[in-house]
Order: C-alpha cells, then sequence, then structure tokens
C-alpha cells in the first residue's frame, strides 16, 4: 500500500485541466461490447477504476488498442463466452464496481450474463434492484447459484416494454439503455437518470445506429435495432474534479484556472460552491477562482441556515459533498449537509474533527459545519482514505493544514484522480508518495 506525505500551507497558483470523466468511461467503454466492430474512445482517464475495467474487457476477449494517451480503440469481436461464467471472470468482477456495466451489454447481445456483487466505494449499500427489475421488465430470468453466490440472467429475446424505475439509478438506467438498444420493439424507460454522462452514452449509441429519444430528460425511448456498428466518442472532462479543484482553489488558492470544464455539463456544481461564498468566474469555457481571504456562507431569503443536500441530476451531485464540507470549516458562518444516497459517506468526518474543524455529526446522513472564517487553521494528522471522494476532501484539508500530514490508503484516491501528486505539485503543492 502507498501514501501520501502533504506538507500543508503551501498556495497553489496556476492553471489546471480535468481528466476525462471517469463515470462516463466506464459507462461507454462498457457499451463497445454491443459491437463486433471498432469503436474508438478518446480522453478516457488514467486511473486505477478505468483501468481494471479495460483489463477485465481484455480477459474478456476485446481487442484493445492504445492509440495514445486517453485514446483506445475497442472491438468486441471475439470473446471468450465460456470465460464470462468462470470463477475467475466472477472474482474480478466481484472487485470492481464498474462490472456491473457490463451486465446490460452481454445481456442484450448475447442473451446471458454472470453477475457477481461488485466491489467498490465502502459507502453503504448500494442495491442493485433497479438493475435487476429493468432486466426483468424486458424478459430476462434470473438464477441464483447458491455455492457460487452469483446470479446466472438468461434471455432468449428482449422484448420492448414501459417500465417506471423505482429510483433514477445512473449505473441502473446505463445498465437497461444498453439491455434495451437490441431488444425487439420499443421501451420506454421512465424516472431514467439524465446527468450528462448517460447522455453521453446515449449520443455513443446513436452514432452506433442505436435508436434513443428523449435524452436529457427522464423519459427515454428507445426503438430496438437488430445490430450496431462502430463509432468514436471523446468523453467529457470530469464534473467531479472540476468541483474538486474549485475546493482546493477556495481554501488553498491565489488564483487557480481550470481549463476546458464544459461549463455547460456542470449544473449546479459552481453555484453550490458560491453558496459557500467561493467566488467562480466563468470565462469561456474555463472556470477562476480567484485569492479570497474570506468568504461567507449565504443565508436562505428567510434567514434559515443554509442547507446543502445531494439529489439526482440535475440536483447537486452527492460526490462532491464531502469536498464542500471541507471547504465549509473555514467559511463564514454554518452550514447544514444532508448526504441522502449513501448512509456511510459522512463518517470521513471524524478525520476532520481531529484536525479541528467544528463538524457536528447529527446521523449517519446530515452533518453541521461551523466555518473557521480562516481564524483557526486545520491541523496536520494522519488519516486513511476510506473512499475516492472522502479521499480527496481528506487531501485537500491536509494542503491547507498547519504542518505534516499522511493519507493512507490512497489507492482508492488513484481509483478517481489521474497522477493527482504531480498536477497539484505543478501548481505549488509539496506532497510525495510512499510506500507503506
Amino acid at each position: 500500500m502507498e501514501s501520501f506525505i502533504i506538507e500543508g500551507g503551501y498556495p497553489l497558483s496556476g492553471t489546471i485541466t480535468p481528466q476525462g470523466a471517469k463515470n462516463e468511461a466506464l459507462e461507454v467503454i462498457c457499451a463497445t461490447l454491443l459491437t463486433s466492430e471498432p469503436v474508438r474512445i478518446k480522453n478516457i482517464p488514467d486511473i486505477l477504476d478505468v483501468n481494471n475495467l479495460i483489463k477485465l474487457l481484455q480477459d474478456m476477449g476485446v481487442k484493445v488498442s492504445k492509440n495514445g494517451h486517453g485514446d483506445y480503440t475497442f472491438q468486441a469481436d471475439s470473446l471468450n463466452l465460456d470465460y464470462l461464467g468462470s470463477d475467475e471472470f466472477v472474482r474480478k468482477c466481484s472487485s470492481l464496481r464498474g462490472s456491473v456495466l457490463t451486465i446490460g451489454p452481454l445481456l442484450g447481445r448475447f442473451g446471458k450474463a454472470t453477475v457477481a456483487k461488485p466491489g467498490g466505494d465502502k459507502i453503504g449499500r448500494r442495491r442493485l434492484d433497479t438493475h435487476f427489475l429493468g432486466f426483468k421488465y424486458l424478459g430476462a430470468k434470473f438464477v441464483h447459484i447458491e455455492d457460487r453466490n452469483v446470479y446466472e440472467i438468461h434471455a432468449k429475446a428482449l422484448k420492448g416494454t414501459y417500465m417506471l424505475l423505482d429510483e433514477a439509478s445512473v449505473t441502473g438506467t446505463a445498465n437497461i439503455i444498453m439491455a434495451a438498444v437490441l431488444a425487439k420493439g420499443t421501451t420506454t424507460v421512465y424516472n431514467a437518470a439524465c446527468e450528462p454522462y448517460i447522455q453521453q452514452l446515449c449520443h455513443l449509441l446513436n452514432r452506433m445506429g442505436a435508436r434513443i429519444s428523449g435524452i436529457s430528460s427522464n423519459l427515454l425511448t428507445i426503438v430496438g435495432v437488430e445490430s450496431l456498428h462502430g463509432a468514436e466518442h471523446t468523453c467529457l472532462p470530469d464534473m467531479i474534479e472540476v468541483g474538486s479543484f474549485i475546493g482546493m482553489a477556495a481554501m488553498v488558492g491565489e488564483g487557480i484556472r481550470i481549463k476546458n470544464v464544459s461549463v455547460k455539463d456542470l449544473g449546479i456544481i459552481p453555484d453550490s460552491f458560491r453558496r459557500l461564498g467561493v467566488k467562480v468566474k466563468v470565462e469561456g469555457d474555463d472556470l477562476f477562482i480567484p485569492k479570497q481571504p474570506h468568504y461567507a456562507v449565504e443565508s436562505f431569503i428567510d434567514g434559515t441556515i443554509m442547507t446543502l443536500a445531494d439529489a439526482p441530476w440535475p440536483g447537486l451531485t452527492p460526490d462532491l459533498i464531502s469536498v464542500l464540507i471541507v471547504v465549509a470549516t473555514q467559511a463564514r458562518g454554518s452550514v447544514l449537509f444532508h448526504q441522502k444516497m449513501f448512509e456511510s459517506r459522512l463518517f470521513f468526518t471524524d478525520k476532520l474533527i481531529d484536525m479541528g474543524a467544528q463538524i457536528t455529526l447529527c446521523d449517519p446522513h446530515r452533518a453541521v459545519v461551523v466555518g473557521h472564517d480562516r481564524k483557526i487553521k486545520l491541523r496536520a494528522g494522519r488519516m486513511t482514505s476510506p473512499d475516492i471522494r472522502a479521499g480527496i476532501a481528506l487531501l485537500i484539508a491536509a494542503l491547507s493544514a498547519k504542518g505534516t500530514s499522511r493519507i493512507a490508503n490512497i489507492a482508492q484516491i488513484d481509483r478517481g484522480y489521474e497522477d493527482i501528486e504531480g498536477r497539484l505539485n505543478a501548481l505549488g503543492a509539496h506532497i510525495q508518495r510512499v510506500d507503506d
């Protein structure tokens, strides 16, 4: 295992460019399983979760060619279908959350898939019911293999239908879309997730020959086609990394420009930081966050305490709640954070409390932060990254703290952020990667 050693207190300045979107990359890479023709995808981030998914596809028999940094061509013309039911495949899937996105395309194209409980962040229960219900609506059958603790899914022919999803699950929506594009007839998906990465997946599939309408809404109509063909696609910038950089700039920045962020796809993210008093300037397709000696939390019109809560798109993504909490520790004012989607994601705040933050954890879903207004700096400490987003939040806290901090289990951060220490050190940070 590896750790970061961070010398806090050094201001950051300069320009940084976000990587390609992690969540989009996982979806569109799996979409390449739907055709035997080559599919080229650009701006793929060089991060652990994505690289492990690419390796998994190679093990499945997908031909993968690297054309350049972040630029790959995938061709799934000779998959090893026997391997897809093997214990080795199940074991690899169980350690990789993104593997769940292979189910829809495999079921849609080959009529069968094996499902193991996927790995990923330890942030509470992340159920797969929406995926299973969607496949069931399309006509799939499930068999539980108890001795292997896996589900085998079979469908002689998927059939289009109407479905109302029980929740606007992003991965569930993606999986259902990928299964439905080759189904017979028309599928209507209501309460579909509609975030930009789902829109990007739909646009790629349409370029591959699919017939999807209603893109960007929560009501999708998918007319099944006989087959799909090759296409090219470029991933959006990662909105979560953009938000993370806004948080860093607010805490320790002396003027940071975030380049080529695709402003129109950021939704409510910039305004969420503005509610904490952070100045976020839009300049073309860049964001500029100037140095701010102080930033004051807004209150609601009726004078009540500011509340920030996650919600399905176009609401605030839950992946940025951790970063916003850290930023709030040095604001002027108080904020109530309500993390609705995952019951364990706020537990990392005990590390911030140890660093001197004034945080009251009300319950597994709610925390109140009383900002220090920079009058009391956070203290350096020893921490362990519990998940990707808490890991980057703790890194931001350590960059602003007095003294030298150590963050263990940084493989969690590597799962979602490409060469993060190299890019931040180029802005003036002092971060060293060491073996434990």
